[in-house]
């Protein structure tokens, strides 16, 4: 067996899914498509896809010495349909990957047990990245064999379909590149219709900015009033174009169950998680990946979907959170319960609370006609 063969027996023995082989060089186009993303401001506040483009854009120069690119992929599938929770508006819906543990620990600790076998079995060094790193991984996926890039930017499997994680083994060694995937969406545009905020400008095109991902995960402000009725009840990403996709019909549910979902993640309570202090957050969502999005956004997105509700009865539990000592929490919870009160019930609290407010952004949450501050 040649190396490539190799290193692919020992990775589907250690629980990936899928293995391909790749050059530095497969990047292609890729980099050239993320400097013009970044030159039209699509990537928000990720200040941090600017500062490492030059890092992103071409493998060599992340790092000069690797020679080839092993890129592995494990399946996330769920095993219940992710958009079915979206109509039940007292409850919030997570995305899929967020369910369970995080997978970067998970899909990090197995490549470096491939990469330290790769380094002793086969001679030459490695470097490992899952994600947080400056890789391009889905276009070197594609390069390697694994999928396409579908019309939602995201990599499409005929295999698993919506559903994997990627990772990167950099290694000196020389391996044979394999066929890339054609692109296989056709006329299709399901993933572009579907988006609640319009995030596509265009096919293969997306603006984070528009994304609820990206809202609700990685934006650290006050989330847009043009967006939070579209949000609905998603209080942590979106899975709304990998949802749809018609090549999910060839999908299975993962093998992995550290990444199966939790029972009390499926269908959360909102009134329960729009009232969880930084303690309780911290200890409910041990081992989460959604612990690193910190307490105060996480409840700010709650408290979104807690104003889309129309659900009078989660009224208290926003009305509790309109003195919370986060004004980011205390401005989405004025908007919050708001939307779920009578005009008379605002007027009579609102001068109340805006006697000791000094938020700008919170008191603007009330309505332009307001005293100004300390006044009234």
């Amino acid at each position: 067996m040649d190396a490539a063969g190799k290193i692919r027996e020992r990775a589907l023995s250690l629980g990936f899914d899928a293995v391909g082989f790749a050059l530095p060089s497969d990047i292609g186009q890729a980099g050239r498509e993320l400097m013009e993303f970044i030159a039209l401001g699509r990537h928000g506040d990720m200040k941090w896809m600017a500062e490492k483009l030059s890092l992103r854009a071409n493998p060599k120069t992340l790092w000069s010495e690797v020679r080839s690119v092993v890129m592995v992929a494990t399946n996330y599938g769920p095993a219940v349909d992710p958009l079915e929770n979206i109509s039940d508006t007292s409850t919030g819906t997570i995305s899929v990957y967020a369910r369970n543990r995080d997978y970067h620990k998970i899909l990090k600790n197995r490549l470096k047990q491939l990469g330290n076998w790769m380094s002793l079995s086969l001679g030459g060094k490695i470097k490992v990245f899952v994600d947080t790193a400056p890789v391009m991984e889905k276009p070197l996926a594609q390069a390697a064999g694994l999928g396409w890039q579908g019309k939602h930017t995201n990599l499409v499997s005929k295999a698993y379909g919506s559903w994997l994680f990627l990772g990167a083994i950099f290694t000196t060694c020389d391996l044979p590149s394999e066929p890339a995937i054609s692109d296989s969406c056709g006329s299709c545009r399901r993933c572009l219709d579907v988006c609640p905020t319009h995030a596509f400008p265009a096919p293969y095109q997306l603006d984070a900015r528009r994304c609820i991902s990206y809202l609700t995960i990685e934006h650290k402000g006050q989330i847009a009033k043009e967006f939070r009725g579209a949000i609905g009840n998603r209080i942590f990403g979106c899975d709304d174009c990998l949802a749809v996709c018609p090549w999910n019909k060839f999908a299975r549910v993962t093998r992995e169950t550290k990444l199966t979902a939790r029972e009390d993640l499926l269908t959360p309570d909102l009134s329960m998680l729009a009232g969880l202090s930084d303690q309780e957050f911290r200890s409910f969502f041990a081992g989460s990946p959604i612990k690193r999005l910190g307490r105060d956004r996480f409840v700010r997105n709650v408290l979104v979907a807690v104003g889309n509700s129309a659900n009078s009865a989660l009224a208290d539990a926003a009305a509790a959170r309109l003195t919370d000592p986060s004004p980011l929490v205390r401005g989405m919870a004025v908007w919050a319960w708001k939307q779920l009160v009578n005009p008379e019930q605002v007027v009579a609290r609102r001068m109340n609370h805006l006697r000791w407010e000094s938020d700008t952004e919170v008191r603007a949450e009330w309505g332009q006609d307001l005293p100004p501050n300390g006044s009234g």
